[in-house]
Order: structure tokens, then C-alpha cells, then sequence
């Protein structure tokens, strides 16, 4: 008796922790359901992505998607640089005696001059309130600038390896289309319009999908491959004599007006122009695209996108910075990174102001001419290439510019918005769906490669060389009267090593942060890596390839014993089986009429 009273109060034990178990499974899977709702409503703009994607497609929803992640690395960096560089100084500061006449918000000259806008209104002594706090400015500015760059170092390859790993190496676990056609519909959607909304995503989908089924290489004949490469090669090298062309011009124009920077309406005048460049040369490299007449759009794009408009703005980028860190950095002025500011405060402002006019003319008046004058050229299409390189362009800019103007991303967080907003109306009342349906989930792989590489590279050795190599102004700036600002840093872990507890640090700081020898051999690290996925991703495109003979093989097999079961003569061509009676079946010939629908869908699944 003993015995059975203990195991059942045993066994009453087990049932209530069990069942307490169970309640606190069931409360955070309530939390977390609560959490990921609440986080959904917080997320910018959701409701208009996915109108812009049941319309236009992923293609296009990709340039939206690609804009609003940028968006979030300029909030964040505002929030940083503000916090812990910005707030300070206006503690410190004193009051601006100058005055506003309105001409600074597009020079940024002037007022600007002498607010936190820029880096020499900064300190270089230590911020003192009370006798018992001190904040240093010096590393606060090279520290938070610093820790902000790591984040974003790391934040790209994560996104980067993330897109990869979902498009490359396993898409078919994302995007499966049988998955799409028969399991996803949501059915708690009740509202009429998110049912149409719902209806037109699905459809445009599925359509991207059905897109890529039955690609087919062009078969031409040796003079017509000839006449192509010889096609594309004019177009290289007269795209690259063009760029060419337009850096020189901009490289010239940079010098002469070296010895007029302080006038303000002078400092317009080499944004205006390099603006008009990205303007117009991309026009320029589309019409080479048609000339070359490719087939399928995601070549065009990627051409355009990769090797030609890519190019151009990044060697705009690179001249601009020779000239500023080599003439401008050399130059005896009162505060020469003031100046480099003021020139990318200068060309961010002109190039949204030419954003929006791309957008009025190239979309809002082509559609009035397409529809009115010349109905031939119809309505026009969004231009993914160009609106993307726009982007990656800016913030490239913005990236360089935080450490001249530590307040840059307020200005990207206020143009984004803008031209969220502005891209969203053109696209809706001037555009028309892409007439070659095609699926783009690789592109946002892609605009991260672009953003990473060559962009935050080359923002990095920018500025690795103004820290490392550059002597900064001796009357302005925090880092005034040092050789150059890594000194600021040194002299820190000096003071360090004569506190015995804090002894690691300026190990870790000499041979790891200042050793040749750890970057490399990180380097090779990151390379091997590399070769290890593309080694995967060539592994699985062979798996890919033997199982879809496998496929092939099942299918015949499938429709030859089906059409000997039905009396029916099944061929099959590339993705899609035909079928033909071979007599007159009993049962009216239902099931030979049923089976060439049957065995063409499955076929397309």
C-alpha cells in the first residue's frame, strides 16, 4: 500500500510539472507570437512593398527593399554619431554669431561652418562638466567612428552571406513552385482588398517562376557570334572612353577651382556637373543595350548594373578623393576637412535635387510624350540599374563624409525618405510593368555585393589613409596639433601601459590592430572561406543538374505506362507532354482530354 501511495503521489508530481511545462511553452509561444506581431507593425513602409511587388514584380520591389535597408544603416549611425560625438559638443559649445541667409542648404557653407555639422567645430580638449566626469573627444570621435564602421563591416557580411546562402546555395527551400502554387495562401485573410492584393502577388510570382521554365540558348551561326562580340566590344571600349573622359573632365575642373573654394556659388559648380554625369551617361549606356540587343533582361541589367554604370560612379568617387586628399589635405588652408565636408555635403544635395528632376523627366514627361506625342514609345519602365547605382552612389559619399560631417546620415535619413516617397508615386502613375516577366530574389545578393565591394572597401582605404596618412589641421578639429590621428590612439595606450591591469590592451592594440601580419593572415582566412562556398555551390549545381536527368528519366517512364494505361501515345518535349489518342476511348475520351493538363502542370512543378 505504502508503495502504491508513493507512486501515485510520483506520478502527480511528473503530471504538474509537466503541465507547468506545458503552460510556460504555450505563454512563450503567446510572447513570442505577441513579439514578432508588434515588431511586423513597427517595420517602415510594409503595406506599400507589398502593393509594389503584387503590381511590378520582385524585380522592381527589390530597389524598394534595397532603399529601405539602407535607410536603417543611416538611423543607426545618425543615433551613434549623435549620442556620442554630437551631444557632447553642444554641451560645450558656445553660441554661432554668424548669420542664415538660406544659400547654405545647398552649399553647407557659411552657418553650417561653425555648427556640429562639420568636423572642425569639434574640440580637440577634454570635455569637462563637473570635477569628477571628463569626456575626451578625441577618442570619442575616432572610437564611435571606428566601432560604427566594424558594425557595418560585419552587419554587409552577414546580409551578404545570408542573400547568398538563400539564392545560391539553396534557393529551392525558399522558393519551391509547387509550394507557392498549392500550400501558401494564406487563409486568415479575409478583407477584400488584401484577398486582390493577395490574388496579384501570387499571380506575379508564379509568373516570375513560369518565366525561367523554358529558357533557350540562341543557336547562331559563326558570323552571327562574331558580329555580337564585335558588337560588345565597340560598346566596352567606347563605355570605358566615356568614363574616362568624364573622370579627366572632373579631375580638371576639381583643380581650377581649388583657389575659389570659399566663394559659395562656386562650390555648385563641380556637384552640378558631376550630377549631370551620372545623369545623362546612363542613358548614354542604355542605348548601347539596345544596340546589343540582349535577350533576356537580367543580362542587360547586370552588364549595365556590373561592368559599365558601377564603373563610372566609382571612378568619379575615386578621382574626387585623390583630389581631396592629395590637394585639398596638402594645401595650406585653415581646416581642409571642413572643406572635403562641405564638397560632399555640396554633392549630396545637388544629386538628390537631380534625383528627383530624373524622376520628373525621365518618368513623368517620357509618359506624357509615350501616351500623347509619340504613342510608339509607350509608357516607360522603371529603370532598376540606374535608381540602384543612384543609391549605392549616395551612400558611398555618406560613408566618407561621416568622419568630415559627423552629421552626414541625418541628410541620407531626410533623402531616402524623400525619395521613397517620390519613387513610389512616379512608379505608380508613370510606369508600367516589366514586359518580360522575370524573377529577381538574386538581385539583392547582388546589391549587397555592389554596396560591400567595391563601395565600403574603398570607403575604408579613404579613410585608412586620411588616419593613417594625413596630417590633420593645425587651428581645427579634435585631432589639431597631432601628426596625424592615429597619434591620438597611441598616446592612449601609452597611458595605458603604465597601469598594470590594463597592460592586454595595448597588446591586442600592437599585434593585432597595428600588425600587418593579422590583417593577412584574416585575409587569407576570409579566401579560403570564399573558396569553400564556391566549391559548394559548384558541388551543388552538378547534384542540381544529375537530379533533374533523374527527373527527365522518371517522367517517361511515368508517361509511358500512363499512356499505355489510357491507350494514349504520350511525347515529350523539353518541360511540356503531349498526348494523342491512338483510338477512340470507351469512356468518351475524358481521361486522354484530363491528361495533357495533368501531366503539363506537373511537368511545370
Amino acid at each position: 500500500m505504502e508503495k502504491t501511495k508513493k507512486s501515485k503521489s510520483y506520478s502527480s508530481q511528473i503530471n504538474c510539472c509537466t503541465q507547468c511545462l506545458h503552460r510556460m511553452t504555450l505563454s512563450y509561444q503567446r510572447f513570442k507570437n505577441g513579439l514578432s506581431e508588434f515588431l511586423n507593425l513597427l517595420q517602415l513602409w510594409q503595406k506599400t512593398l507589398k502593393v509594389i511587388g503584387g503590381k511590378f514584380g520582385t524585380s522592381v520591389l527589390s530597389y524598394f527593399v534595397f532603399l529601405k535597408w539602407l535607410l536603417t544603416f543611416n538611423i543607426f549611425s545618425f543615433l551613434v554619431n549623435f549620442s556620442f560625438i554630437t551631444i557632447p559638443q553642444l554641451i560645450a559649445s558656445g553660441p554661432n554669431n554668424l548669420s542664415f541667409n538660406g544659400l547654405e542648404l545647398l552649399t553647407g557653407a557659411g552657418y553650417f561652418k561653425k555648427t556640429v555639422l562639420y568636423y572642425g567645430f569639434y574640440t580637440n580638449s577634454t570635455i569637462r562638466k563637473t570635477e569628477n566626469s571628463s569626456y575626451n573627444m578625441q577618442l570619442a570621435y575616432i572610437f564611435t567612428i571606428g566601432i560604427y564602421f566594424i558594425i557595418c563591416f560585419f552587419s554587409l557580411v552577414y546580409s551578404m552571406a545570408k542573400s547568398f546562402y538563400k539564392n545560391f546555395i539553396n534557393p529551392q527551400s525558399y522558393s519551391g513552385n509547387a509550394a507557392k502554387l498549392l500550400f501558401i495562401w494564406d487563409f486568415t485573410v479575409t478583407n477584400d482588398k488584401a484577398v486582390k492584393l493577395k490574388q496579384r502577388n501570387l499571380s506575379t510570382q508564379i509568373k516570375e517562376s513560369l518565366s525561367e521554365v523554358d529558357l533557350e540558348d540562341l543557336n547562331l551561326s559563326l558570323k552571327q557570334r562574331i558580329a555580337r562580340i564585335a558588337i560588345h566590344l565597340v560598346a566596352w571600349v567606347a563605355s570605358l572612353g566615356i568614363a574616362a573622359a568624364c573622370c579627366t573632365g572632373v579631375y580638371f575642373l576639381s583643380r581650377s577651382n581649388k583657389s575659389e573654394l570659399e566663394i559659395e556659388a562656386v562650390t555648385l559648380v563641380l556637384p552640378v556637373v558631376v550630377s549631370l554625369i551620372n545623369l545623362l551617361i546612363p542613358f548614354c549606356y542604355a542605348l548601347f543595350g539596345f544596340i546589343e540587343k540582349f535577350k533576356y533582361p537580367r543580362h542587360q541589367l547586370y552588364l549595365l548594373l556590373l561592368c559599365r554604370n558601377i564603373f563610372l560612379k566609382i571612378s568619379i568617387i575615386g578621382i574626387l578623393c585623390f583630389y581631396w586628399l592629395n590637394d585639398v589635405a596638402t594645401s595650406e588652408r585653415e581646416c581642409w576637412e571642413t572643406l572635403v565636408g562641405q564638397d560632399i555635403y555640396c554633392l549630396i544635395v545637388v544629386d538628390f535635387i537631380f534625383c528627383l528632376l530624373g524622376s520628373f523627366f525621365g518618368e513623368f514627361v517620357r509618359r506624357i510624350i509615350g501616351t500623347k506625342c509619340c504613342k510608339k514609345l509607350g509608357v516607360p519602365e522603371f529603370d532598376i540599374a540606374r535608381n540602384v547605382l543612384d543609391l549605392i552612389y549616395t551612400q558611398t559619399l555618406a560613408w566618407i563624409g561621416i568622419f568630415f560631417a559627423p552629421l552626414m546620415p541625418a541628410m541620407q535619413i531626410i533623402s531616402f525618405s524623400i525619395i521613397f516617397y517620390v519613387k513610389k508615386v512616379s512608379l505608380m502613375r508613370n510606369c508600367q510593368p516589366p514586359r518580360k516577366v522575370w524573377r529577381a530574389s538574386q538581385m539583392t545578393t547582388l546589391f549587397i555585393l555592389l554596396l560591400f565591394f567595391p563601395s565600403f572597401t574603398g570607403v575604408l582605404s579613404v579613410l585608412a589613409i586620411t588616419i593613417w596618412r594625413r596630417t590633420p589641421s593645425k587651428q581645427c578639429g579634435p585631432f589639431q596639433g597631432l601628426t596625424s590621428v592615429i597619434d591620438a590612439i597611441s598616446g592612449w595606450i601609452h597611458i595605458l601601459d603604465s597601469y598594470s591591469g590594463s597592460k592586454w590592451v595595448g597588446w591586442i592594440y600592437r599585434n593585432l590592430i597595428g600588425s600587418a601580419l593579422f590583417f593577412f593572415i584574416l585575409t587569407v582566412i576570409v579566401l579560403i572561406i570564399t573558396y569553400l562556398y564556391w566549391q559548394i555551390i559548384e558541388g551543388r549545381k552538378i547534384m542540381v543538374r544529375l537530379l533533374q536527368e533523374q527527373i527527365i528519366n522518371v517522367k517517361l517512364f511515368c508517361a509511358t505506362e500512363l499512356g499505355s494505361m489510357l491507350d494514349v501515345n504520350v511525347l515529350i518535349c523539353g518541360h511540356h507532354w503531349f498526348c494523342s489518342s491512338s483510338q477512340e476511348n470507351p469512356y468518351g475520351g475524358r481521361e486522354a482530354s484530363l491528361l495533357p493538363k495533368i501531366v503539363t502542370a506537373g511537368a511545370v512543378l
